[in-house]
């Protein structure tokens, strides 16, 4: 086992690094404050070949692998992690289902310019009454001559608003309940789809999350995604590897809370010494560092494993469960080595601890990814 990045990886983790510090940094705390989403950000980020980090070069891409792709979102998300679940949601939920489960021709229509970054995809699964229980779903399918008729509401949709087309999840079969779920490609401008509410979010405040919502929405038969009654297996299919992203996500944010604690700790004196220098506050960084780093090895696992084919659900839930749990810790400890000032918008780990939250709760909360290691461990 060879536990250092080639030369490729490295390569992209300085380039996303470099571009992390200069473009995203300088406006992280603006955003947040404002809720405002970037384009020009994304489009930069498309520029750089973000946007298609694990796609192949004949559907925009640029032909790495899944942990290129990880490495980008934990460098983004070390200074904003608002960004980094952009970048998330948009490739592994909306490129994902559509580059394993797609025809070729809606890889070509679809999944190529989200690849080049020229248009936006997000994921409709989460419904106010269906969080967990995702087989609960109530949006209805119909299907009537050569389109589907579409009826519902989906909630907490990362991007919405600003995504071009939507992965989206109904039931063309109630009775069936999750049996009967079909997955499809929903456009903006398909007649009957519309935006709801944009929530105001806790943290990840510049993503937007909206509510989408259908009225006799008309999708055509060709965006159907997979077969009828594939879907339920599409959507768990995707969050196996999504819900990695969010791993790579919390483990930036822990880092970028860790870096900007051990900072202040060497600079800040009281008692006549740095605070870095008191054991209390120096146990601290060294439980933080090494939560951080088992964090990143699961994270990384769980990518490579995905990257070479394997089995990478149990992986990838593990990663998650633990990344997830390691940032909101990491980032609490941070707003204590700070004390009051951490307290203030005056310094950023208020803003990390907020962002960490959301990584226990969505693509799965962390009761979920028990139950999912556990089932798997049983097997």
């Amino acid at each position: 086992m060879i536990f250092k990045l080639s030369e490729e990886h490295q390569m992209i983790q300085k380039m996303v690094r470099d571009f992390a510090h200069h473009e995203v940094e300088p406006t992280a705390k603006e955003r947040d404050e404002e809720e405002r989403f970037d384009m020009e950000l994304f489009a930069k980020m498309a520029e750089l070949g973000l946007t298609g980090i694990p796609w192949p070069e004949e559907y925009g891409g640029i032909g790495s692998d899944y942990l290129a792709y990880v490495i980008a979102v934990e460098e983004l998300s070390k200074v904003c992690a608002s960004t980094g679940v952009t970048l998330s949601a948009h490739t592994s939920l909306a490129g994902w289902p559509i580059y394993a489960f797609g025809t070729e021709e809606q890889k070509q229509e679809y999944l190529k310019p989200m690849a080049r970054g020229e248009k936006i995809g997000a994921y409709g699964l989460t419904e106010p009454g269906s969080g967990s229980d995702a087989g609960g779903m109530k949006t209805a399918a119909e299907k009537k001559g050569d389109e589907y008729i579409l009826n519902g509401t989906k909630i907490f949709i990362t991007n919405g608003g600003i995504a071009d087309f939507y992965i989206v999840f109904a039931n063309l079969a109630p009775e069936q309940k999750h049996k009967g779920t079909t997955a499809f490609i929903v456009e903006k401008d398909f007649p009957g789809f519309s935006v709801g509410k944009k929530e105001r979010k806790l943290g990840i405040r510049s993503s937007p999350t909206t509510e989408i919502i259908f009225q006799d929405c008309r999708v055509p038969l060709k965006n159907r995604l997979g077969g009828e009654g594939e879907g339920f297996k599409i959507a768990m299919k995707t969050l196996d590897g999504g819900r990695n992203g969010i791993a790579a996500q919390a483990v930036g944010i822990a880092q970028g809370a860790f870096e900007a604690a051990k900072a202040y700790a060497k600079e800040r004196k009281q008692f006549g010494r740095p605070i870095a220098e008191q054991q209390g506050i120096a146990f601290k960084l060294a439980d933080m560092a090494t939560e951080i780093e088992a964090s990143r090895l699961l994270t990384y696992q769980a990518a490579w494993l995905e990257s070479e084919g394997l089995p990478y659900g149990k992986a990838s839930a593990m990663s998650k469960l633990y990344a997830g749990d390691t940032a909101m810790k990491v980032t609490t400890e941070a707003v204590q080595i700070f004390g009051g000032y951490g307290y203030t918008k005056d310094y950023p780990v208020e803003r990390f601890m907020r962002d960490a939250k959301i990584t226990q709760i969505y693509e799965g909360t962390q009761e979920i990814q028990k139950l999912v290691i556990s089932r798997m461990l049983m097997k």
